[in-house]
């Protein structure tokens, strides 16, 4: 085949992470991503590989998303992607992953017992070992003791500086600081460990396998309140009241979640608005009204 120079690039980088050659057959693009073009390689022996690549200096994200796939992996209920390579190309870098055949069976009671499978898994500290992405925006991980701290400081108050640069309006960046300042009193009731989370574990990052196997994808991995991982998974879908059911049988939900759950996905909704700007600006001033409203 008379191959793209990104296809070109991805089958060397799987020739040498493999050490067996590769010769492609053919990519075909898949839709869903935002961020990323992404596609499935199929070579002429029938292996198939998943395929990110993105133009411009994106390989310090590619980096951060392999990481964070290596730190799922430590959760043996739910299945990750195996990261094959990263390469640099003439038409910038590429990601190579194992292709995961999506499309089984929904089993949400397997992914309510992995998603509290992999919050079993903690640390002593809040953060992670780098920075990463969440979407195309730096996400700060520094390690921390404090979470109250930590989630102001390197969640809200990062996303409000960078909603400021944007041009976001003074009735949301005043409701957002506001907020910040009054954050310890979501917490007096709740004392989260620091649990491992996939950190954007929206609807369209989790699926099943044959069988039922629930997976996980598209990780913005750090440590924190498990409720955050739960949180994103109500904000762009549902997974189900059997997930809920399943996961509350190892790790049940604290009283006050239905609010904390708004002070965790405002932190999507302004990155949504740096991201993407539109009606999200809106949003996530009501969010951070309300919010305050509830503390009275």
């Amino acid at each position: 085949m008379n191959a793209a120079p990104w296809i070109e690039t991805a089958s060397r980088a799987i020739a040498q992470a493999t050490g067996q050659p590769f010769h492609p057959a053919h990519g075909t693009g898949v839709s869903g991503g935002s961020i990323s073009e992404t596609s499935v390689l199929t070579g002429k022996d029938g292996r198939r590989f998943f395929i990110k690549r993105s133009h411009g200096g994106h390989r310090p994200m590619f980096e951060a998303e392999a990481a964070g796939l290596h730190e799922l992996a430590r959760c043996r209920v739910l299945r990750t992607p195996g990261v094959v390579a990263i390469a640099d190309g003439p038409e910038g870098c590429v990601l190579v992953l194992e292709h995961l055949e999506l499309g089984g069976r929904c089993d949400e009671r397997a992914l309510g017992h992995g998603v509290a499978a992999l919050h079993a898994i903690t640390a002593e500290s809040f953060g992670w070992k780098m920075d990463n992405f969440i979407g195309r925006t730096v996400q700060p991980n520094p390690w921390s003791q404090d979470w109250p701290d930590f989630y102001r400081h390197h969640r809200l108050a990062h996303q409000r500086e960078l909603a400021q640069r944007r041009g976001a309006s003074r009735s949301l960046l005043d409701a957002v600081a506001r907020l910040e300042q009054e954050i310890r009193q979501f917490f007096t009731h709740h004392q989260p460990r620091p649990s491992l989370l996939h950190g954007d574990l929206w609807s369209g990052n989790w699926g099943f396998l044959a069988g039922g196997v629930p997976a996980v994808f598209d990780p913005a991995v750090y440590f924190g309140d498990r409720e955050a991982d739960i949180a994103m998974m109500e904000l762009f879908g549902h997974p189900g009241a059997d997930f809920f059911a399943a996961y509350g049988e190892g790790l049940p939900l604290d009283p006050g979640y239905p609010v904390r759950r708004e002070l965790y996905n405002l932190y999507h909704i302004l990155n949504h608005f740096n991201l993407f700007g539109g009606g999200y600006a809106a949003q996530a001033e009501r969010m951070a009204r309300g919010l305050r409203a509830e503390l009275g």
